[in-house]
Formats: structure tokens, C-alpha cells, sequence
């Protein structure tokens, strides 16, 4: 997904020499969790597993060679690639097996109510969403149809869905793993709590390799969608003012039922070019959700006062617009809003979890900060997908490893720390 970190070696361009030096030097690929197993356990000579915590990769336990997991390589920070490495590539434990009623975790009696679904690490969201779709049903997931469950989940797992119900780990039942020691195991809030406890939010490839996951599944809510802009002159001496009331107001409107994705820019070509609407734009360009109701006036009431208060600071400088849609189902809003951003980029991301106080205390600050993490590429992703569900959810076991930051923020927002721009990177 990010070329850099295989140091170019090779490029999607015919001009270009193509090298495997980049890249592992062993694959497995695994459809069944043995064939992880074997994996682990490569080669004769036999020693010590362990874990590499600073560079958090695994080392293949027989023949001391670094061993990372792939599954679909969403990973912002290249650590599914290692090159000369062993990888083992998880992308094909892929089933979707669907529950009715109460599940019944492994090694005990407790049996959790609702329905469920298990999943292979490899299923991707579109497959899963399509799957319990059947159903009536969702999950709480990605917003690119390629991202994994597997990776996502150890991450946290942020949604659209997770201000209501909470973040995609919070959702986990029971998982499926294989440990640095290369037993399979099923882990679950009764049997093997710690490593239940770790992998939900942990990291990915920390503790193991993951080979399946249990999660719960929700009624398919109905969603009414919002576009909204509000948009000026790139060179406007108040842009990041403008942008910094906007991010400011999140936490309510985040109290108030709405989540959602913004794209902030400081310089935009006009996507949809018309007379009197200069050809850059700059600003906050968002897309909403309410869910579960088809009353266009009560998403309209939460705007309301965020669109009076820009006109009346600003008089017109600054457009709003806004358009909205009802979806009868979450599949309906994502088939028209998936992720469609490009791979072969050459940045370096950080992100930040914002909570109220970030938020609201200081617009002035905010503005500063937000023209800083825009210095480089002139744009940020500022997402509200956390929120009531997330602060106070319930996960399994009481508790789990996802960033306590997550329990009381708001936004998610991710840049680049380091963009790279050469002349012959216009593939």
C-alpha cells in the first residue's frame, strides 16, 4: 500500500528495474491455522521464540528469520512486508459462517446472547458486510471494501457504526490464534483471558497470529446521509478560523447521534466547477450519518445552528452546502461511500484522538494546530467515529487492550508527518 517500504524496488512502472529485494524472502500461504503453525515453526534447530517489542515483529521460532503476518496489506507503517523475511499470508482464511442465537464460547458454559458471525482473519468488509446483509444484519467494521478483519480488529477498529455501538474490538466474542509457540488455541473471556484481553486492540502480530474471529451483529440500521461543505478561498485569511469552528462543534454533533468522515483541505481544485464558485476551494468537505431514523428535519436541526453561526461570522465568505439521502440498510450507504483512495503513496501518517477538550477550549489554538498539521500537504482527515458507544462500551471480559485515549474522544484524525515528492513518481 505504501511503496517506500520497500525501499522502490519495484514499481509499477515498465520503465522501472523490478526487484524482490523489497519483499520477503519466504511465503506461506496459509488457508488453514496448521498452516500457520508451520509457519512458525520453520525450519530444524530449534530455540526460543520471541517477540522483537521495539520493532514489534515476530521472529520465526526454528530458524531466526523475521517473521511478519499479511493479510491485505492495509498497514500505514509497512510491517507486513519485511524484506528477506517469512511471511505468512493469512488473506485466504477467508470463511463467513453466520449465527442465530445465543453463542456459546469454547471450553465453558457461557452462552452470549444475539446473533453472531465468525469470520476468517482474511475476510475483507465488503465480504462480511454483504454476508450478514442476508441476514438484516451488519457488523461494526471498515470503510474500505479490501481492509481485513483480521488486522483491523487488533488495531481497534474504528466505524461509522462505532459512536453507537463502539469500536469493532468491543464486538469480539472469541478469536481464533497461534501462539509464538505454535499451539492453536481459542481464546475467549473464560479460556485464556489474557491473551483475549491483548489482541483486542493490542496490535497486530503481537501476540500471535490471528486465524478467526467471533463478533456480534447488529440490526442493519437505516441511515440518513449528509454531504455537507463549507467552503471558501483557499487564501482567505480566516480559512483555518473557519476550519477550527467547524472541528470544534464535533463533540456535540457528535453527542447529538451524527458520526462521520471530513476531509480537510487548505487547497482543492473544484470538483464540480459552476459560475460564481472559484476553481480551488478550501475547507471542511464532510460526509454524515444519522442512524435509525428517516426525519430530515431532526438531521437538519443539528445543523442548523453550526451553518448560522458560519454566516454570521463570516457573511457569505464562507458556502455551506449540503445534500441529503436516506439508505434503508448500512450496505446501501457504503456501496455509494466505501474508502476509494488510492495505494502507492509515499507518505508517512500520524494520527491523533481528539477529545472535547482539544476540541472546544481554545478555537485560536486549534486553528494553529490544525494549520501545522496541514503544512505539508495541505489536507487532514478528521473523523467522528467515536463517541457515546465507545466511551461507554462493554467489551467482553470487562475491559480490553484498545487505546484508553479511544474512551473519551471524539475524533480520529490522521496527516502526513513526511511526504515524499519525486519527479518520477506519477504512477
Amino acid at each position: 500500500m505504501w511503496d517506500q517500504f520497500t525501499n522502490d524496488t519495484c514499481l509499477p512502472k515498465e520503465e522501472f528495474p523490478c526487484s524482490a529485494r523489497g519483499y520477503p524472502a519466504y511465503v506461506v500461504n496459509a488457508t488453514t491455522p496448521e498452516h500457520v503453525k508451520l509457519g512458525i515453526d520453520f525450519g530444524e534447530r530449534a530455540f526460543a521464540f520471541y517477540i522483537k517489542v521495539l520493532t514489534n515483529s515476530l521472529v520465526a521460532r526454528t530458524h531466526d528469520v523475521r517473521l511478519v503476518v499479511k493479510n491485505t496489506g492495509h498497514d500505514y507503517m509497512g510491517r507486513s512486508i519485511a524484506p528477506g523475511g517469512l511471511s505468512i499470508w493469512t488473506h485466504h482464511l477467508n470463511s463467513i459462517r453466520h449465527h442465530v442465537g445465543p453463542f456459546k464460547l469454547d471450553g465453558c458454559d457461557t452462552s452470549i446472547p444475539g446473533n453472531a458471525v465468525t469470520v476468517g482473519v482474511g475476510a475483507q468488509m465488503y465480504d462480511i458486510y454483504s454476508a450478514t446483509d442476508a441476514f438484516n444484519e451488519t457488523i461494526v467494521g471498515g470503510g474500505g471494501k479490501s481492509v481485513g478483519i483480521g488486522g483491523y480488529v487488533t488495531g481497534g477498529g474504528h466505524s461509522i457504526l462505532a459512536p453507537r455501538f463502539g469500536l469493532a474490538a468491543d464486538q469480539v466474542l472469541q478469536m481464533e490464534m497461534v501462539t509464538p509457540a505454535g499451539k492453536i488455541l481459542t481464546v475467549n473471556e473464560n479460556q485464556h483471558p489474557d491473551l483475549f484481553w491483548a489482541v483486542r486492540g493490542g496490535g497486530g502480530s503481537t501476540f500471535g497470529v490471528l486465524t478467526a474471529v467471533t463478533l456480534k451483529t447488529y440490526p442493519t440500521p437505516k441511515l440518513l446521509s449528509t454531504a455537507w461543505m463549507a467552503i471558501t478561498d483557499p487564501d482567505a485569511s480566516f480559512l483555518y478560523d473557519a476550519i477550527a469552528y467547524a472541528l470544534s462543534q464535533f463533540p456535540s454533533m457528535g453527542d447529538a447521534g451524527l458520526s462521520g468522515y471530513t476531509y480537510i483541505t487548505s487547497r482543492l481544485p473544484n470538483p464540480v466547477p459552476s459560475p460564481g464558485v472559484p476553481e480551488e476551494l478550501a475547507g471542511v468537505l464532510g460526509q454524515f450519518v444519522l442512524q435509525e431514523t428517516e426525519d430530515v428535519q431532526s438531521l437538519q436541526n443539528i445543523l442548523k445552528p453550526i451553518n448560522q453561526t458560519i454566516q454570521e461570522r463570516w457573511s457569505g465568505a464562507v458556502q455551506v452546502i449540503t445534500s441529503t439521502k436516506p439508505y434503508s440498510s448500512f450496505l446501501a450507504w457504503f456501496e455509494d461511500h466505501y474508502d476509494q483512495g488510492t495505494a502507492g503513496n509515499s507518505s508517512y501518517l500520524v494520527s491523533r484522538l481528539l477529545d472535547r477538550h482539544a476540541l472546544e477550549s481554545d478555537e485560536a489554538t486549534l486553528a494553529n494546530a490544525v494549520q501545522e498539521a496541514m503544512s505539508i500537504s495541505g489536507a487532514l482527515g478528521a473523523y467522528i467515529v467515536s463517541g457515546k458507544g465507545v466511551h461507554n462500551a462493554s467489551p467482553r471480559g470487562g475491559s480490553n487492550a484498545v487505546n484508553p485515549g479511544w474512551r473519551t474522544s471524539y475524533v480520529h484524525t490522521r496527516f502526513p508527518a513526511l511526504q515524499r515528492n519525486r519527479k518520477d513518481r506519477d504512477y
